[in-house]
């Protein structure tokens, strides 16, 4: 069921950029996924529990680059990967973009609110995080990646406060992208490197 679900998501997002959710009927993404549509049904239990996986399945995948920009190379090098990574992230991707800014357009599922209904044989999915908890989740992994054993009580409080402005820089790059020297520059600018 894995690759039908896969399939599914991928269907209901091809379906998502080519017209508004509300036009996305569930007869056609389980057509276009070449499944029935009992199966997705069966799946995601309706419309909501489609849009709420689709959702899901941006945060999860934004999530996934963050670990990824934080996996190599130097500190400031790590972060600056990382505000690259969300400003090309939300470029890219409008779901991404409204769960970082909490800008929902009438072109997308609803933000899912509240406990989803499950279908039975699926266990129900964590609630989505708000912007201002993808900006905590966010710089808490980079200041788990960038500090080591033994980093000093306040050194670990200004590595999260620059961690923090790295992210909220790159916020606003998603907003009004920066002009010359990009991001990095900007990190470069603003980010106090006593911190790393």
């Amino acid at each position: 069921m894995a690759a039908a679900r896969e399939s599914l998501l991928d269907a209901a997002g091809a379906a998502l950029a080519r017209r508004p959710w509300p036009a996305v009927r569930m007869v056609e993404v389980a057509a276009a996924a070449g499944v029935s549509r009992q199966t997705l049904y069966n799946e995601f239990g309706g419309k909501d529990g489609l849009a709420r996986a689709l959702v899901r399945r941006a945060a999860d995948g934004y999530l996934a680059g963050v670990e990824r920009a934080l996996a190599g190379g130097g500190d400031w090098e790590r972060l600056t990967a990382v505000a690259e990574w969300t400003a090309a992230a939300a470029q890219q991707d409008a779901l991404v973009r409204a769960l970082l800014t909490g800008c929902w357009s009438e072109r997308l599922p609803a933000p899912p609110r509240g406990p989803a209904p499950v279908p039975a044989q699926r266990r129900p999915e964590a609630p989505l995080p708000s912007p201002p908890e993808l900006v905590r989740i966010v710089r808490d992994r980079a200041v788990a990646a960038l500090s080591g054993p033994g980093t000093a009580p306040a050194a670990t409080v200004e590595l999260a406060r620059s961690c923090e402005l790295v992210v909220r820089l790159a916020l606003s790059c998603v907003t009004a992208p920066p002009g010359e020297g990009g991001i990095a520059g900007l990190i470069r600018t603003a980010a106090p490197r006593t911190a790393l």
